[in-house]
């Protein structure tokens, strides 16, 4: 069952644009727009605009263009229906479609409030309950205040295997489909997290949708050593290196628990889509372009109580490509603040073709060994403010971390340590900073740079070979990223016709003001005829009348957009993130000026049009010069404060009459 037009548009203007967008993109004001890098497309120079009062948005860049319902489909790759209907409970608008659609935004509204209850509940917990004291003592060990509690929400799951579900009362479903727990053997709601700090996990927009728990050490003095990795595990032997001996299930059976848990997957919640605390870092991120990746829920917590408030971790999976699909549209500069151990390493070697392909900067912050964010934050935060400001280019990490196991005391450990840099700096897509990087392992290994430099182009040729055969393909099927951005990219931006641009400007931004200025500029001569008679007279390019003609026919900027053919409504959508050239307190003169611009050019084209056909023959030259002569004299006045009025009615009226003509 489709949805009426009407709740569409109210769903419209329901949304914020701005709000909505700014959760997969960083968004700065210039004037009336908000401006950040196209979510659709890798680029290094902001090209993506939205207008929050028409709610529509523009790239430049890709051409991407639509409204909060597109921008919904394209992102979350939904249907029309779906979109409308997430937009809609996001704004609290009641839909009058299916039942279907109606029990989906129910089951999911559900979850979001029974996340949101449990976290209250948890929090309270920790910030009063009596059996919550050996947390709150572990917490102010770790240096955390009630201020930094409170900010994270934190909280406390009771040593109680259903304590959470009594308290929620919910159904099994919402109970089990939220990650909140599930239903034992004997057929009872069971919690999920028991006696563990909860860490809940937020989106973009602030509101819980999981949580991950952390286990208290066996003793909170002196049970961790300095240094020690706190962060949700990645791999099995990270796992296995981190399992504490407490923990018992429907308080009976003794089990094994991992130091972090995290709340499985469900509709609300996408680990691989998800960076904890980018609800509360995206501030300062859209402020500094940098944002801080760190590997667990204390690492970030760590970087804001040191002075570093644009911190955000992976939850509980390796850093990858739809991490980076999000972090490229709020940072341009993207710092990675792993522990100095083997599997934080290993992580961020995945990392160098990602900045190619999404065109970031990434740096490696050098952390001390043995340290992460988090216990360095506890007893050093300068040195983490520090080792964040004065994070290495991603390459430059990589070389020196090769360097420093390298044997370049032997003829053997130096040509070693080179073939590994070389192959390294193979990978970095430009030659100049390839070739600074081979002078300086010259240099290090004390190796003749010439042969350096053959060395990498060789393994470069090789690489080019063996990747040939992919491009080839890739070119004939036609289906490549870069195939369709080129091909969206090659079409024509800006019109040739400025005065025509400038009016459609005001059309768009200002229709009142524009629409009343049209109407006293028609009523000059009784006779010179309605508002689509006058598109059709003043706009020379065929593209701006379409638009105009879109513009006079729609309710309202959208239905234009909608209704146009494909450039003239890519015109508008343009047009709609563009600032303004006038402001709406003053537009009466600017209206009427633009309207004249429009046909002085239009009456000079048509006067072209007309001194040409003179030349036909001495009749027609004789007929046409006087009428030329008048039209000459008519422009001549336009200007004139006393004989304008009458000289643009005299214009437009001729202008409609050579229309009829022809």
């Amino acid at each position: 069952m489709p949805i009426p037009d009407d709740e569409v548009a109210q769903v419209r203007a329901a949304t914020d644009i701005v709000a909505l967008i700014g959760e997969h993109v960083a968004l700065r004001q210039q004037g009336r727009r908000w401006v950040g890098r196209c979510p659709f497309h890798a680029e290094r120079t902001p090209s993506f605009n939205v207008n929050p009062e028409a709610g529509l948005y523009y790239c430049f860049g890709c051409q991407a263009s639509g409204d909060a319902i597109s921008f919904v489909r394209a992102t979350e790759h939904l249907d029309f229906v779906d979109a409308v209907r997430l937009l809609a409970d996001r704004a609290g608008v009641v839909l009058h479609d299916d039942a279907e659609g109606g029990g989906r935004r129910r089951a999911r509204g559900e979850l979001l409030e029974a996340i949101e209850r449990a976290v209250q509940w948890y929090h309270e917990r920790l910030l009063s309950a009596p059996e919550a004291g050996r947390a709150r003592d572990y917490l102010r060990s770790r240096g955390y205040d009630r201020s930094t509690v409170r900010m994270f929400r934190l909280g406390w799951a009771p040593d109680e295997w259903d304590a959470l579900s009594r308290s929620l009362q919910v159904s099994d479903r919402v109970f089990t489909n939220s990650g909140l727990g599930f239903i034992n053997r004997r057929g009872r709601q069971q919690d999920a997290f028991r006696a563990r700090i909860i860490f809940p996990i937020f989106d973009p927009a602030g509101r819980p949708i999981a949580l991950g728990g952390r286990i208290l050490p066996e003793q909170v003095e002196g049970a961790q050593r300095p240094g020690a990795p706190d962060r949700p595990s990645v791999g099995p032997a990270d796992r296995d290196a981190s399992r504490a001996q407490r923990g018992r299930d429907d308080g009976a059976v003794r089990r094994v628990e991992p130091k972090y848990k995290n709340s499985p997957e469900t509709a609300i919640y996408s680990k691989r889509r998800t960076l904890y605390g980018l609800n509360w870092a995206k501030h300062d991120v859209i402020a500094t372009g940098e944002v801080v990746v760190c590997e667990g829920y204390t690492d970030v917590i760590g970087c804001f109580r040191s002075g570093v408030p644009r911190a955000v971790a992976t939850c509980g999976t390796a850093l990858g490509e739809e991490h980076f699909t999000l972090l490229r549209n709020f940072a341009k500069r993207i710092v990675l603040a792993y522990d100095a151990d083997s599997a934080g390493q290993a992580a961020m070697t995945r990392i160098y073709e990602w900045e190619r392909r999404h065109e970031v900067d990434i740096a490696v912050a050098e952390l001390p060994a043995g340290a992460d964010p988090a216990a360095l934050a506890e007893r050093d935060p300068e040195a983490l403010r520090l080792a964040i400001a004065h994070a290495r280019p991603y390459l430059q990490f990589r070389i020196d971390r090769i360097f420093a196991t390298a044997q370049l005391t032997t003829a053997e450990g130096r040509a070693k340590a080179a073939d590994q840099a070389i192959a390294a700096i193979a990978e970095h897509p430009d030659v100049l900073v390839r070739d600074q990087y081979a002078m300086a392992v010259s240099d290090r290994c004390r190796i003749d740079p010439l042969w350096v430099r053959q060395r990498l182009e060789a393994l470069r040729r090789r690489t080019s070979r063996a990747e040939a055969p992919k491009r080839a393909s890739s070119r004939r099927s036609g289906d490549g990223d870069e195939a369709r951005l080129a091909d969206r990219s090659s079409r024509p931006i800006e019109p040739s016709v400025r005065p025509g641009l400038e009016a459609l400007r005001l059309a768009v931004h200002c229709p009142e003001a524009f629409a009343a200025g049209l109407e006293a500029f028609v009523d000059v001569d009784a006779e010179a005829g309605a508002a689509d008679e006058l598109a059709e007279a003043l706009f020379a390019d065929p593209l701006q009348r379409e638009a105009f003609r879109s513009l006079l026919s729609a309710a309202d900027l959208h239905g234009a957009i909608e209704g146009a053919p494909p450039g003239a409504a890519d015109l508008l959508a343009r047009i709609a993130v563009e600032e303004p050239v006038v402001g709406k307190d003053d537009l009466a003169d600017p209206v009427d000026a633009v309207l004249v611009q429009l046909l002085r050019a239009q009456a000079r084209r048509a006067l072209v049009d007309l001194e040409r056909a003179a030349r036909v023959s001495p009749q027609e030259f004789r007929d046409r010069a006087v009428e030329a002569a008048q039209v000459q004299r008519w422009l001549a006045h336009l200007e004139d404060p006393s004989d304008g009025s009458d000289a643009r009615g005299r214009l437009l009226a001729w202008l409609l009459g050579k229309r009829q003509e022809v």
